[in-house]
């Protein structure tokens, strides 16, 4: 379709294009860190070998896992804002299933070209790495080998899912009328959302199982390590769930943020914002959500691993010789997987902040010509982003202690001289980077939009097509 902005294409093809390098580096990082290992004398454990097939398969479902939903979230962000410019297109004679299919090809090539743009660079800065490591003495100096074909697993999801939520969110094509291109694209209402009993049932099913699953693996992790792939999975269907259901979940969380805000007009309209139109302000947040539980996630589950190992270790030595420089590679490693997941999460959020506030161009006109002051449109996008933060981290922290501690406790809670079932192990001083790091960025983020909406005049605001 014609009508996509470069913006547009710039939007979604960095966001394609940091999933796909994610998951490139990320697949390969684990290629290199089994050959570390396989070469340690830690690796004739059995129990060892085991950990390190299950940890390599989490990590490649978690990449094209994140790049696929990442991807989908920022591609449906930005054909929610083109109703009228689809409607236009019927207006002039298209019909519905031609337009349908322009925009799923649209989605086809901006996850071709991300990918395969992600996936070029993700792989240039992994086998730099290792190589300035080797250089540097940080790693041993082994055959690496060379470029492992899974590597073209997240090129291929990255692809697909961006098709998907481009099919996916031009869905609505079917139902927009020819008149709607006279009018302002709208957002579904709230009642129209919770008007949707199926897919909230089994947002219902997706959760509440994935938590069963959860502690089932937890409690099997106890006596063995086949706990660990089921409190993965456990993890994975639960935060579906949580994606699945976001229109219900995401809005009262930010509405309970925003009224912390206090009375002013700006900080109630930020949070009745939230409620209005449950779609926009879920996008928004699940972007941030996804990247804070994920930074989260790796931080806690990599200070519970060392953790539970040293106290095996102290417990039964002979078993854990040569443990140290693993533990040192493998936390260099999550430190890089945490950096990563933080520019992912960074990028999504500010182009679904951005073209969120771009998109609502006419209904800040609107405000503006009802009598709101620069200042007060202003500060009401200021107040949307602070109530981004607080959810978006505050759930983010919540849900990455609960992955993380699980995936640690259900993989190494059975290990020889192991200390059996613990509480989590926080790394304080990461998460609190972390919740500073995300307001900075968010304010920052917040800026740009917040400056170009009340830089138009109310009326040139109102005529924005």
């Amino acid at each position: 379709m014609k009508g996509m902005s470069t913006r547009d294409h710039r939007s979604s093809i960095v966001v394609a294009a940091l999933s796909a390098a994610f998951g490139a580096a990320l697949i390969q990082t684990t290629a290199y860190l089994a050959v570390m290992i396989s070469a340690d004398r830690m690796a004739e454990h059995t129990s060892v070998r085991v950990a390190l097939v299950m940890v390599a398969g989490v990590f490649i479902i978690i990449a094209v896992y994140v790049g696929a939903i990442v991807t989908a979230n920022t591609f449906a962000t930005i054909i929610a804002g083109r109703t009228k410019t689809i409607a236009l297109l019927r207006l002039i004679g298209s019909s519905a299933s031609a337009v349908r299919r322009s925009v799923a090809r649209e989605g086809l090539a901006v996850g071709v070209i991300g990918s395969i743009v992600g996936a070029v660079v993700g792989l240039g800065l992994t086998v730099a790495a290792i190589r300035i490591a080797v250089a540097t003495g940080a790693v041993p100096d082994l055959s690496y080998g060379t470029v492992d074909p899974l590597v073209t697993l997240p090129v291929v999801i990255v692809v697909l899912s961006t098709w998907l939520a481009s099919w996916v969110g031009s869905r609505k094509v079917l139902s927009v009328s020819p008149i709607q291109a006279v009018g302002a694209a709208q957002e579904p209402t709230r009642e129209e959302i919770v008007a949707r009993p199926v897919r909230n049932a089994v947002a219902g099913v997706f959760f509440f199982g994935g938590l069963l699953l959860l502690a089932l693996g937890l409690l099997l992790g106890l006596v063995s390590m086949l706990g660990f792939p089921v409190a993965f999975f456990g993890g994975l269907v639960s935060f579906t769930g949580i994606v699945i259901g976001a229109h219900r979940v995401m809005p009262p969380v930010l509405g309970l943020s925003g009224r912390l805000l206090g009375r002013s007009a700006p900080a109630r309209m930020a949070a009745e914002n939230a409620l209005r139109y449950p779609e926009r302000s879920s996008r928004t947040m699940i972007g941030l959500v996804i990247g804070v539980t994920l930074v989260t996630t790796f931080a806690v589950a990599s200070h519970g691993y060392s953790d539970m190992i040293l106290r095996a270790q102290a417990s039964e030595p002979q078993n854990y010789r040569g443990v140290g420089q693993i533990l040192a590679v493998t936390f260099g490693v999550v430190t890089v997987l945490i950096g990563f997941s933080a520019v992912i999460a960074a990028i999504g959020m500010i182009n679904n902040l951005s073209l969120s506030v771009m998109q609502r161009t006419r209904e800040l006109g609107l405000l503006r010509a009802l009598g709101f002051t620069t200042r007060q449109v202003r500060g009401m996008i200021v107040a949307e982003s602070a109530q981004l933060i607080i959810s978006s981290v505050g759930l983010g922290l919540v849900l990455g202690v609960l992955y993380g501690w699980a995936g640690a406790q259900s993989l190494l809670g059975a290990i020889p001289g192991g200390p059996g079932l613990v509480w989590p192990s926080v790394p304080w001083p990461v998460l609190a980077t972390l919740a500073v790091g995300a307001t900075a960025l968010t304010f920052a983020a917040a800026q740009a939009p917040a400056h170009r909406a009340v830089s138009i005049a109310p009326v040139a605001a109102l005529a924005v097509e």
